[in-house]
């Protein structure tokens, strides 16, 4: 039996399953559900979850970066999402890496932490 099995996850967030998929956490799921009715009130085009994002810094890969959703909106413009039940100092410094590389290079995209 492992750790994981036993005890659970390291910070308490439990799997939850929306939609035939299967989400880090309740509230990342329960974003999922926020958009698909965002959908169906014709505010949002479409969204993907868990997008790769690929860091570099003069042409040295950093790191690898998964976002949990990017959402097309309606006017064309792009909000990139992270849901955060709890923040540790690894997410913060990938987050601003991520904020001063991508955000920095595509203004026409929001960033968005999600409480």
């Amino acid at each position: 039996m492992t750790w994981h099995q036993r005890w659970g996850s390291k910070y308490g967030a439990h799997s939850t399953e929306y939609g035939g998929a299967v989400y880090h956490s309740k509230k990342e799921a329960g974003y999922a559900q926020e958009l698909d009715l965002r959908i169906k009130a014709g505010e949002v085009k479409s969204w993907d979850r868990q997008v790769r994002i690929s860091l570099d810094v003069n042409g040295f890969h950093i790191c690898d970066y998964y976002l949990d959703f990017r959402v097309h909106l309606n006017d064309g413009t792009v909000e990139m999402v992270e849901v955060k039940g709890f923040e540790t100092p690894v997410w913060r410094l990938k987050w601003k890496l991520f904020e001063a590389i991508y955000g920095h290079d595509n203004p026409e995209h929001k960033l968005i932490v999600v409480r």
